[in-house]
């Protein structure tokens, strides 16, 4: 990749997105190209056309997205799944028209099947039945792999997917709805923390395991896949199994999990478990073995990367939804 390239970054002020920037800045990429929210509306086919047509980007990364945990999945089905999927179709195809064959689309693990074998591999894409809680949301993300599949295919591209497991970091939405597992378990210590309760309920046993990737790594990932020659990163593709696991190939329980942000945040009190509340999917782990095989492995381990998020919630509590 050429450090003077033209890389539009769709989402650049998501966790994600903003991870992707700081690595291309930190290497000495110059010319990134930015838009906010009110200044494009990615769900507006002519307005992304338009913006494409003028800019004209050698790479563009597609980070953008409608993204919540399971409360906010549960409530806007709707809107996940619409506004998603026009996001992708808008992006992927006005890439194309505007004559860029080079552009990365970020999914997620959620595409897999519920009961899908542990380690999740790539193969097990549409083999099951999805989780009902977030179905809509993962049915935009297949839909993001099968247009850059297609368009590849027919229109000889380069469009590449990547699939990362649970991501976590500067960043992150820290709402207290609409959050996922750990800004959520974060928050809540800390104001425990702050308001001296004497203890925090945690739904579920905490047998449950999950798997979790710092984000910056994820953003590392990304460049990592992006600067694959095309030979290279085809020949550990099949041609309709084009996306790539990111993740660390290994998984903590949940009770784990809590008991390193109560280190982080210092948090003094009990933590009791309700066992009336659900778990969730017993496990959910990514097979990473063949981005493995191309080179690229995780940096950050969890504890580190809680201390960094906790300080980056602490830094940011006034600058963000609450």
């Amino acid at each position: 990749m050429n450090n003077q390239a033209r890389i539009y970054i769709a989402g650049h002020r998501g966790m994600v997105g903003s991870a992707i920037c700081r690595q291309l800045k930190s290497q000495s990429f110059s010319n990134i190209i930015t838009r906010t929210h009110a200044e494009l509306d990615l769900t507006n086919q002519q307005a992304v056309f338009d913006f494409m047509q003028t800019e004209k980007p050698d790479y563009v990364v597609l980070a953008a997205a409608k993204v919540g945990g399971i409360f906010a999945n549960n409530e806007y089905p709707a809107d996940f799944i619409y506004e998603n999927l026009m996001i992708e179709s808008n992006v992927i195809h006005q890439t194309y028209k505007s004559g860029c064959t080079q552009l990365l689309f970020l999914g997620s693990s959620c595409i897999y099947p519920k009961l899908a074998e542990q380690p999740m591999a790539e193969a097990a894409l549409l083999t099951g039945t999805l989780e009902s809680t977030n179905e809509p949301y993962a049915i935009s993300k297949i839909a993001g792999i099968k247009l850059c599949e297609s368009y590849n295919r027919q229109y000889g591209t380069d469009f590449r997917s990547v699939m990362p497991t649970n991501l976590y970091g500067p960043g992150d939405n820290f709402h207290p709805k609409n959050s996922h597992v750990i800004p959520a378990l974060l928050r809540r210590f800390h104001e425990a923390k702050s308001e001296g309760k004497a203890q925090v309920e945690v739904w579920g046993t905490g047998k449950a395991m999950r798997e979790f990737l710092f984000v910056d790594d994820m953003a590392a990932a990304c460049l990592h896949v992006m600067r694959l020659s095309a030979d290279g990163y085809q020949q550990y593709t099949e041609p309709m199994l084009s996306h790539i696991n990111v993740g660390t190939g290994k998984d903590v329980t949940i009770k784990g999990l809590v008991d390193t942000v109560v280190k982080v945040t210092d948090y003094q009190g009990t933590v009791t478990w309700n066992s009336d509340m659900p778990d969730g999917t017993p496990r959910k782990l990514m097979d990473v073995s063949r981005l493995a095989s191309l080179g690229w492995s995780y940096n950050v381990e969890l504890e580190a990367g809680l201390e960094i998020s906790y300080q980056w919630f602490l830094d940011n509590q006034n600058k963000f939804r609450m």
